[in-house]
């Protein structure tokens, strides 16, 4: 029996810049796309860079195929990995030899996502290009001044606009992301498409229980990076009543967390503050479920999937009032927006919530589970399956 075109497996390439063992929203949702299609039937391959330093290689793992190819370090980042266009030319276009995709889908229009995208047009190989990322990403690992700065900003975005036009698709997690695309990109036709979530996954399963903080506990997830603004978070338990004596989680690793460790011991909050570091998901999943209330006060976030995790664990959010965050805030509902930067407005809605009663508060955090609804990870997988089998923007567009 010969299964009709809509049900063939498809061998899909993948072409990730940043992939686990980085942790980021565009590595995890890298993962994630590979875990799903490979559960659907269709044959994965990734293409990433590795990690330390050596000699290209294959690793075989449940999401499929993840080719390393050779990086180099960078001394702004402790993680980051940059490839060189003359060393993974060749490699990438014996990867096509070896692999024969049918569809290519890039994760950015840097290093890897480019060349994979010139490889898959010179071949006629179907493309879909997703943007993860903001040209603000960039600011702090580059040591030069604001202007400068803004500079390298207007050709990341032309940058952007040269190589995803080329895509058959081009999509992104957010309507606001799209919008910024068309403005700066100057990419006529983007497809919002979030990176959707498994909400389930962050429920409590059935006869588990797992005790909550015995003092309100507020959490942040993500990687300590300066755009992120983990400071003003600090800055604002400072300022929260003594007597409602509110804690703070902070999970994840990165460039700042030196400096925030200091801030922390400057204010005399070693007893309240604590740092988790890098978590599994089992680890990650209990803080979000154990938390009173979640906060994410990044100033260039796409889509930010902690939010959606920590939603998806009926949590209540206190987001920054920037970029794509406040589509996941009713104001009142599932918690607030504050003014960014400002620990004064971030303190006072902090004890705001932390002082409503019990029911209230798992009222928000029932809000904030409902609202994780149309992000679920099937419907993503599926609208992507659809782009690869040819399905276009117009087919897709809302």
């Amino acid at each position: 029996m010969t299964l009709p075109d809509s049900q063939q497996p498809l061998t899909i390439l993948i072409a990730a810049d940043t992939y686990p063992p980085h942790v980021n929203g565009a590595a995890q949702f890298g993962y994630r796309l590979a875990k799903g299609m490979t559960a659907r039937g269709h044959n994965v391959h990734v293409l990433a860079c590795r990690p330390d330093k050596g000699k290209s290689f294959t690793e075989f793992r449940a999401e499929g195929a993840v080719h390393r190819i050779r990086s180099h370090s960078v001394p702004t980042h402790e993680y980051f990995r940059i490839t060189f266009p003359w060393e993974i030319k060749k490699e990438i276009s014996l990867l096509f030899d070896r692999v024969k995709p049918d569809v290519v889908h890039i994760q950015s229009h840097y290093m890897i996502g480019e060349h994979v995208l010139y490889e898959a047009e010179r071949r006629g190989v179907r493309i879909i290009a997703t943007n993860h990322f903001m040209p603000e990403n960039l600011n702090p690992f580059l040591p030069f001044p604001q202007w400068f700065k803004d500079i390298v900003g207007r050709i990341s975005w032309k940058d952007m606009g040269k190589v995803m036009g080329r895509a058959d698709v081009v999509t992104t997690p957010t309507p606001l992301a799209a919008k910024a695309m068309h403005q700066h990109a100057f990419l006529r036709k983007v497809l919002p498409l979030s990176n959707g979530i498994d909400s389930a996954a962050y429920e409590l399963r059935e006869g588990e229980v797992i005790e909550r903080h015995p003092y309100p506990t507020v959490l942040f997830a993500g990687r300590l990076a300066e755009e992120k603004h983990v400071d003003i978070l600090i800055d604002a338990v400072a300022k929260t009543p003594a007597e409602l004596n509110v804690h703070l989680e902070i999970v994840g690793g990165g460039e700042v967390r030196a400096a925030l460790e200091a801030q922390v011991a400057r204010l005399g909050l070693e007893s309240r503050v604590k740092f988790l570091g890098l978590a599994s998901d089992a680890e990650l999943r209990e803080a979000y479920i154990k938390a009173d209330l979640f906060c994410m006060p990044g100033t260039a976030e796409l889509q930010s999937l902690v939010t959606l995790e920590a939603m998806s664990a009926s949590t209540p959010v206190l987001l920054a009032d920037a970029m794509a965050l406040p589509h996941l805030v009713r104001d009142g509902e599932n918690g607030y927006l504050f003014t960014p930067n400002d620990s004064d407005d971030l303190a006072a809605k902090i004890t705001r919530v932390l002082e409503l009663p019990a029911e209230d508060l798992a009222a928000m955090g029932k809000a904030s589970r409902c609202m994780v609804e149309p992000h679920s990870i099937q419907g993503t997988l599926q609208t992507f399956e659809d782009l690869y089998r040819g399905a276009t923007y117009d087919d897709k567009v809302m």
